[in-house]
């Protein structure tokens, strides 16, 4: 089979590998697409992976099964989650792999066959399109629907979005779909224009405004009710928590290294929430399911469908800035 070797230094490399063997409780993939995620740039532009690579989303037809697994047959479609827990805890009876304390991932899904657990694996109702597939059983759109978890208090009209890259413009849809006003804000004209498709009526870009002023100027002058960090950025984290309103709430999906934080100027004397949201539960699959059967356009977060031999200019055009989610077509 062939295989996505990162290289490092902004180039990748497709290679010949031996086919993955399933081990006890694992199955092999014959990959349909997979999805390239921003976390991966990091390995693309810089250390490489003599592994492999990052790639952790993806779907396609189960090709070969391991001892012990029951729960899924040979030519079934199946989307991935990259996230998967021990299979016996509280966390994962819940479907909650990520809060499980011996979660492991799984990567190596930008190839022709991949390796994965089979309590990883949600079975695609034949009619949900790869695309849509790829996305709702991945963090592509799941990180954004968890994320939507989040946001309970039944007030929240505005939500700004700090990075308009795919896990930000799939918080633009998710957003618009609930029915709320979102503020979009990025450096990235195309990444700006992608999210005004999705439904984003303002867009900001920092390199030509002040958007902490400007958010608090569209919102007459309280700053809006949610603000997203999507971009993993210090500057961004902390323009999020001087966007929001007083009692408001921040959120963030971006990794990013230690910040700055006052308790007393961002959280006590504003009475700001702050939380986290990571990757998605494994039980939301069927809430996400059932918002594409009700309308929601997941498959419009796709800008860009490359054949898998031509996995360098994919990448090479997600690192511009130029795309919003890139997917991997394999034959």
């Amino acid at each position: 089979m062939r295989i996505l070797k990162m290289l490092g230094a902004g180039a990748v490399k497709i290679e010949e590998a031996p086919d993955p063997v399933p081990g006890p409780g694992e199955v092999v993939i014959k990959t349909a697409i997979s999805a390239i995620c921003g976390s991966e740039m990091h390995t693309y532009r810089e250390s490489g992976d003599p592994a492999g690579n990052g790639g952790h989303e993806a779907a396609g037809i189960v090709a070969a099964i391991g001892q012990g697994v029951t729960s899924l047959k040979i030519g079934q479609r199946v989307g991935v989650s990259a996230v998967v827990g021990c299979g016996h805890c509280d966390y994962c009876a819940k479907g909650q792999y990520t809060w499980c304390k011996s979660f492991r991932g799984y990567a190596n899904m930008h190839a022709e066959r991949f390796l994965t657990a089979a309590r990883a694996c949600h079975v695609l109702p034949d009619d949900i399109a790869w695309e849509v597939g790829v996305l709702i059983t991945g963090d592509g759109f799941g990180v954004p629907y968890h994320t939507s978890t989040k946001i309970t208090a039944p007030e929240t009209r505005t939500v700004a979005i700090f990075g308009a890259g795919p896990i930000g413009l799939g918080n633009v849809l998710m957003q618009k779909y609930l029915g709320r006003r979102v503020i979009a804000v990025d450096i990235s004209p195309f990444r700006l224009q992608a999210a005004k498709k999705l439904g984003a009526m303002d867009l900001l870009n920092p390199k030509e405004t002040d958007v902490v002023a400007k958010i608090r100027e569209l919102t007459d002058g309280d700053g809006a009710d949610v603000c997203i960090e999507a971009a993993g950025r210090s500057e961004t984290a902390l323009n999020c928590f001087a966007a929001v309103r007083t009692a408001g709430l921040v959120i963030f999906n971006g990794e990013q290294g230690a910040l700055p934080i006052s308790p007393s100027d961002q959280f006590i004397r504003r009475d700001i929430t702050a939380k986290g949201a990571w990757f998605y539960h494994f039980s939301e699959f069927k809430g996400m399911l059932a918002r594409v059967r009700d309308g929601l356009q997941v498959g419009s977060l796709i800008s860009d469908r490359v054949p898998f031999a031509d996995a360098s200019t994919a990448f090479a055009k997600f690192a511009a800035g130029e795309t919003a989610k890139v997917v991997l077509l394999y034959p």
